[in-house]
């Protein structure tokens, strides 16, 4: 008895783990909603967006630094000969400086020298430049943060896309899985036929072309939706893995709904341009601030050592720190006369710029209301003909089955089957795909929202 307990035992732990098993080899399907927050997720070019928001963000914190006063620090420790000439050295990076007077002999011998300071600048004022500069900051980023959102949305709209149509091309293999069926019955009751020979070889021949036209079909069709697969998981952001769906109520008619008042000018795209108009602007009034006068006030703390003397003579044990102090305080003002030609060509060029970055925001605005105006026309057709569809359905079944009525009573000859089975093959192919084209249409209106709430709501409570 404890044997048969024991074995039971095992059979029972053997089953769960075999359902445990096939429950975790099964694959998980995908819904619509699933597939965009998968998207939105793991998809590459919204990562990039993302980080590139968050550098142009920085970039206003960079450019705040310009109001902060500059200080440097200063170590040098060298040797070199002391000879030292009064005269003019225009500014150059070549010679090294020296300081002192001329001595009455020259020598080649050499001694220690260091020196060490703390330089402070500061610009009291600017006439606005440095707040300008720190304006387009905060616009590049705005335009960062736009062109964020709006990458969002296209990644949305792209595995939406891509879901339906994986789902339409998987409904056309039904379809065609369903003609095969169909065109394989046909083919063996033909087979029969002429065996019996109640009816002509030819028949047997045009059956068992219109079996592999069928197959035919059938194999284009997987690899048409198996290429949709593909797309699928490179839209998600899995590219190279097998997914697989869910279609939910999206082979239902979605309801009809009065079309949503559109606010173009809150659709990403549109603030996208318009972050880039204010970008332009920005750099014109930068462009404005180039030519003023620069204030730097400066204030030094510094210090000089230097192991040779007045006399002539050298003193090794000195020189190798700073051992003479001195301080200086001062306000210094540049302005480069000669930039009025570079500056006025600069600012010409960034109203030119900021004239095309508006011109192409009139030519998005009118972009999406004819987008908008098309998405209509497609949606209202699409529902037309999804209606239609039920009746071609219909229709063509009927011949169908008329048809090989005929032929059975040999009133009728294989063509007439045959036209009329492709007549159905065709007709439930269209119908497959007819809702999903209705669910599509709307995917064009929700891109135009520059929402895809709305949309995924709707296709988990369609009726």
């Amino acid at each position: 008895m404890p044997k048969k307990q024991n074995l039971l035992w095992l059979a029972g732990f053997a089953l769960l783990f075999a359902a445990a098993t096939l429950a975790q080899d099964s694959p998980q399907k995908l819904t619509l909603d699933q597939a965009v927050e998968l998207a939105l997720k793991n998809y590459p070019a919204i990562r990039a967006a993302k980080a590139q928001s968050q550098s142009a963000e920085a970039g206003i914190e960079s450019a705040k630094t310009v109001l902060l006063p500059r200080a440097d620090l200063l170590w040098q420790q060298n040797r070199a000969t002391r000879n030292n000439l009064f005269g003019l050295l225009l500014p150059q990076a070549t010679l090294p400086s020296i300081s002192g007077p001329q001595l009455d002999s020259t020598s080649l011998e050499s001694a220690w020298g260091s020196a060490a300071g703390l330089l402070v600048s500061w610009e009291p004022f600017d006439f606005g430049l440095r707040k300008s500069q720190i304006d387009l900051a905060k616009a590049q980023s705005k335009q960062a943060a736009a062109a964020e959102a709006l990458t969002q949305l296209e990644v949305s709209v792209a595995a939406a896309d891509a879901f339906l149509t994986l789902l339409a091309a998987e409904q056309t293999v039904r379809a065609a899985q369903a003609n095969v069926e169909r065109t394989e019955t046909l083919a063996k009751a033909v087979a029969v036929l002429v065996t019996n020979q109640l009816r002509p070889g030819v028949d047997s021949s045009r059956a068992e072309a219109e079996l592999a036209a069928a197959k035919n079909q059938l194999i284009q069709a997987e690899q048409t939706a198996e290429l949709a697969r593909a797309n699928l998981a490179e839209a998600i952001g899995a590219g190279g893995t097998n997914v697989f769906i869910e279609s939910g109520k999206l082979l239902e008619l979605p309801p009809v709904a009065p079309p949503p008042a559109l606010n173009f000018s809150l659709h990403p795209l549109t603030m996208a341009q318009t972050a880039a108009v204010d970008a332009a602007k920005a750099k014109e009034k930068v462009s404005e601030k180039l030519w003023v006068p620069r204030f730097n006030w400066q204030s030094a703390v510094y210090g000089r050592g230097s192991g040779a003397r007045l006399d002539g003579t050298f003193n090794n044990a000195r020189g190798l720190y700073p051992d003479t102090f001195n301080w200086a305080s001062g306000i210094t003002l540049t302005f480069p006369v000669m930039d009025f030609f570079g500056v006025r060509a600069r600012r010409k060029a960034e109203a030119n710029a900021t004239l095309a970055e508006q011109a192409r925001y009139d030519q998005v605005v009118n972009t999406l209301k004819a987008q908008d105006a098309r998405a209509r026309i497609l949606t209202e057709s699409a529902r037309k003909i999804a209606a239609n569809n039920e009746i071609q359905v219909k229709a063509a079944q009927e011949t169908l089955t008329r048809a090989k009525v005929r032929y059975e009573y040999g009133l009728t000859n294989i063509v007439e089957v045959a036209d009329a089975q492709r007549l159905v093959a065709q007709a439930e192919i269209d119908a497959a795909v007819a809702k999903l084209a209705v669910w599509r249409a709307m995917l064009a209106g929700a891109r135009l929202q520059g929402d895809m709430t709305g949309f995924i709501e709707q296709t988990k409570r369609a009726k």
